[in-house]
């Protein structure tokens, strides 16, 4: 969708919209208009919407109220998102190829106004590019916008929003994408295309290099797939040289069949997005680097398939990961686990980090715990877990902490090895996290976000369709504004 800034719009856009405080007057609407929206109930809470058609000029004008909430409301900004999300999911398909947004009736500032646009551009993210038999009357017609009364400093802080709106659709992408196109060589070819010319360098590891660093474990995992495996790391130096960087990892299993302890067949198709905290790292890292964010930020992400055949590891394996820390594998659908093992041991030899977070679509055990709601979140550091629980509730990215503690590691202690990759059904999400933290070094602030209920929804959201959300990538933003650069 593309958002203009103008003073005086074009004349023959047919479609007006105006975004409106709760109880507000609707002072210079049309008297019928306003006589409808009473009628309609109409009153201006957060994401209502109102639909009329007026005479203006002698030509029939579609006219739409967007609520934005009281106006001193604690989550105004999140209601004013929720306003252009609202005014593109009621004009997204309905043959209107363009709007008129008039800003300058609710007070809004800067910020808010930026927030209401964000809500308009990512409401209006769609992946149809396979359905060839769509109706003419299902098919998104809005793609232009033009914005007029907006506060001084809007178009400066719509430039930091349509960042972040890049890396979040970047992120749905490749989220989306089937298991046949998006494998770790065509993500690794994704993002250096999208990262060219700007500035980010970008470092490709293979199975080989992988082997020789002694990376058993993530290697272990995609020994089944003819798909080779790969290591990405895209690093942004933006902040003052010789500053420790902040380093995020995610898993991305691109596939996750279980391995030789395979899933049932229901639902396995949706194991095309088990690779969701990869993508939300690489759309943070996009949004970064087009916003040319002064941070110091590294992205890692452990790419393979995990597929059954005669190579495939089996349970009862041992493994010996980069750390020289010994695995025993009682499970391979557990295999998130020992992809970040790796991943991190890896970034954390390569790079001198300030902090680290990692994310992944780790466990179901999350989703028991806290179903669509927030992400799990466990760490080491508390002010880190303040720092992004704060980042959570500003950018609506959503973080729960969890616990961690010796009970619960000792729950993964191995006869045979230094750890098993499974402990007891119960504390699953728990017991993974324990793992992890085995591969963080003594002294560094570690954060492991499980995202398995967030990045995939069965319905649509304020911000999303059915789909892949793009969870994440506005989290990782919100805290290098907070932290890394703030």
């Amino acid at each position: 969708m593309q958002i203009h800034f103008t003073a005086t719009p074009p004349s023959d856009v047919r479609l007006y919209a105006r975004v409106v405080n709760q109880g507000a007057g609707l002072a210079g609407i049309d008297t019928a208009l306003v006589e409808g929206a009473a009628a309609s109930r109409f009153g201006g809470r957060a994401a209502q919407v109102f639909e009329g058609f007026a005479n203006v000029d002698g030509a029939v004008k579609r006219i739409a109220l967007a609520g934005a909430g009281e106006a001193d409301a604690a989550d105004r900004r999140a209601n004013c998102e929720r306003a252009g999300a609202a005014l593109t999911a009621r004009f997204l398909v309905s043959g209107e190829t363009a709007m008129v947004l008039d800003l300058a009736h609710a007070g809004l500032s800067a910020n808010e106004a930026a927030a209401v646009l964000l809500g308009l551009r990512l409401r209006a993210w769609r992946h149809d590019k396979y359905r060839t038999k769509l109706a003419a009357d299902k098919r998104p017609s809005l793609t232009t916008v033009h914005v007029t009364g907006v506060p001084e400093g809007t178009e400066a802080a719509w430039e930091r929003e349509a960042a972040v709106a890049k890396g979040v659709e970047f992120t749905r992408g490749l989220v989306t994408e089937p298991a046949n196109i998006i494998y770790p060589a065509t993500f690794v070819t994704a993002c250096e295309e999208a990262f060219a010319g700007t500035g980010a360098e970008i470092t490709v590891l293979g199975e080989a290099e992988m082997t020789a660093l002694g990376m058993g474990a993530l290697v272990g995992v995609g020994l089944g797939s003819e798909r080779e495996s790969k290591l990405l790391a895209i690093r942004w130096n933006g902040g003052t040289p010789g500053d420790k960087p902040t380093v995020f990892v995610g898993k991305g299993v691109t596939f996750d069949t279980g391995g030789i302890s395979l899933k049932p067949p229901p639902g396995m198709e949706d194991m095309k997005w088990d690779m969701g905290g990869a993508g939300a790292v690489a759309g943070a890292m996009l949004a970064l680097v087009t916003r040319k964010a002064k941070a110091n930020v590294i992205g890692v992400m452990g790419l393979v398939e995990n597929m059954p055949d005669g190579k495939a590891q089996r349970p009862g394996d041992v493994v010996t990961t980069m750390s020289g820390q010994t695995v025993e594998v009682l499970n391979t659908d557990a295999e998130g686990r020992l992809v970040l093992g790796d991943a991190l041991h890896w970034a954390q030899e390569q790079y001198d980090a300030a902090r680290i977070v990692d994310l992944a679509t780790l466990t179901g055990a999350m989703i028991i715990s806290l179903g669509n709601e927030y992400g799990g979140m466990f760490a080491n550091d508390d002010t880190l877990a303040a720092q992004l629980t704060a980042a959570g509730a500003t950018s609506g990215d959503k973080l729960w902490r969890m616990p961690l503690g010796p009970n619960y590691d000792k729950l993964i202690d191995s006869p045979i090895a230094d750890m098993k990759n499974v402990g007891p059904r119960e504390g699953g999400s728990i017991t993974a996290a324990q793992f992890i933290q085995r591969f963080i070094k003594n002294g560094t602030p570690w954060a492991h976000l499980d995202i398995a209920g967030m990045v995939w929804s069965n319905k649509p959201g304020q911000t999303w369709e059915k789909g892949a959300t793009g969870y994440g990538v506005r989290l990782l933003d919100q805290f290098v504004r907070d932290v890394a650069e703030g």
